[in-house]
Order: structure tokens, then C-alpha cells, then sequence
């Protein structure tokens, strides 16, 4: 279900200026296409060049999540045990984690289609949910929603919900559990663990 997450994303956060100041649901529509056409496009995306594609990342997806608040709702109520470094590096980690986690989406684009339904809120609304549909043949639909806030910087990402599965939500429960044997230092390491892991297969895997 996560395999196909970093396309949407793409699709409905790269900046256009002005676009910026658009519907939710109208930027992820204008911009799908055009995403859509850069990853057709490129063989090395297409090839799972993770260079690239964390690259691709951080410049066009990364700047409208906030992994502040991503963060803070998947630690739950440990979040309050925490002091400011730990929470710094909390932060760090978990982003570094779900870099590495979908940084080979794009390789597996396989002419999926995006589909962005209308969104559901009032135009004052300032906290709302984007949801989108991968079409993708042979197979049912797979609901990507995004829930979005409105704030200084724009509009930022703070879950997504993939069939339903809240990624915090998700997340909480393993976080849980390292905080309850370890405490906070102990689900930092864990992280750094895991992310070094990941780094690990990558490398080897080149």
C-alpha cells in the first residue's frame, strides 16, 4: 500500500507560485499531470536511482510536510517527556525514516493514474483532508489522503492515510512500545538504528 505513496505527493506539492494560493484539492489536480509526465520521462527515476530520487524529495515534496507536528502525533504522549534535543532529534529521525522508506516509489510508477476528488470543506476551512485514488490496472483503486493545514507557509502536511491506515496513527503503536522498554533516547536509537539499516541496503544494493 505505501509503494505508490511518493507519487501523489509529488503530484500535489510542488510549488508554482501563485498555485500556492489555490484549493488543496485544485493544486493536486493542475499538478498531477505534469509530475506525472516529468517521471515518465526520466529512465533514471524510473530505474530507482535513490539519489535522485531523494533529491526529488527533499526539493519538491519535503518543504510542505510538517514533520514537527508528523512527529509529535506519532510519539503521542511521550512527545511531553521529551526535552527540546530529544525532540529535535525525534523530529530528525522520523523524517530521515520515511525519506528512506519511500524514496523507491517512484521506481515502481507503472502508468498509474491519480485521481483527486473534490474536496469536502468550506473555503475558511483551515485543517482538511485531500483525498486522492491510484488507478492502477488489474487492481482496485488504492485510497491516498492527504490531512493538510493551512499555515503561514502554506498549506503543509501534517498524516497521510493510505487505505484507511493513518501513518501516525501507525506509527504510534511501535513508537509506544520503544519509549515503554527504552524511554525517549531508547526510540531515538531505534531510529538511528533503522535508518542506518536502511542507508546499509542501499549502499549495498548499488
Amino acid at each position: 500500500m505505501l509503494r505508490f505513496l511518493l507519487i501523489p505527493l509529488l503530484a500535489a506539492f510542488m510549488p508554482l507560485g501563485a498555485a500556492a494560493q489555490d484549493a488543496p484539492d485544485a493544486m493536486v489536480k493542475r499538478i498531477a499531470d505534469e509530475v506525472i509526465a516529468i517521471v515518465k520521462s526520466d529512465k533514471d527515476l524510473q530505474a530507482g536511482n535513490s539519489a535522485k530520487v531523494v533529491a526529488l524529495a527533499e526539493q519538491k515534496v519535503l518543504p510542505h510536510f510538517d514533520f514537527t507536528r508528523m512527529t509529535r502525533l506519532a510519539v503521542g504522549r511521550g512527545w511531553s517527556q521529551a526535552t527540546p534535543e530529544q525532540r529535535e532529534a525525534l523530529t530528525r529521525e522520523f523524517r530521515t525514516l520515511l525519506v528512506r522508506t519511500y524514496s523507491n516509489s517512484l521506481s515502481q510508477y507503472r502508468n498509474q493514474k491519480i485521481q483527486v476528488k473534490p474536496l469536502q470543506a468550506a473555503p475558511s476551512d483551515e485543517d482538511v483532508l485531500v483525498r486522492t485514488a491510484v488507478i492502477q490496472e488489474g487492481g482496485p483503486p488504492i485510497p491516498i489522503d492527504y490531512r493538510m493545514e493551512k499555515t503561514p507557509k502554506g498549506w503543509m502536511v501534517y498524516d497521510v492515510v493510505i487505505d484507511g491506515a493513518s501513518l501516525v496513527t501507525t506509527y504510534r503503536g511501535s513508537f509506544n512500545e520503544q519509549i515503554q522498554r527504552g524511554g525517549i533516547d531508547g526510540l531515538v536509537k531505534t531510529l538511528q538504528d533503522r535508518n542506518r539499516a536502511l542507508q546499509s541496503g542501499k549502499a549495498a544494493g548499488r
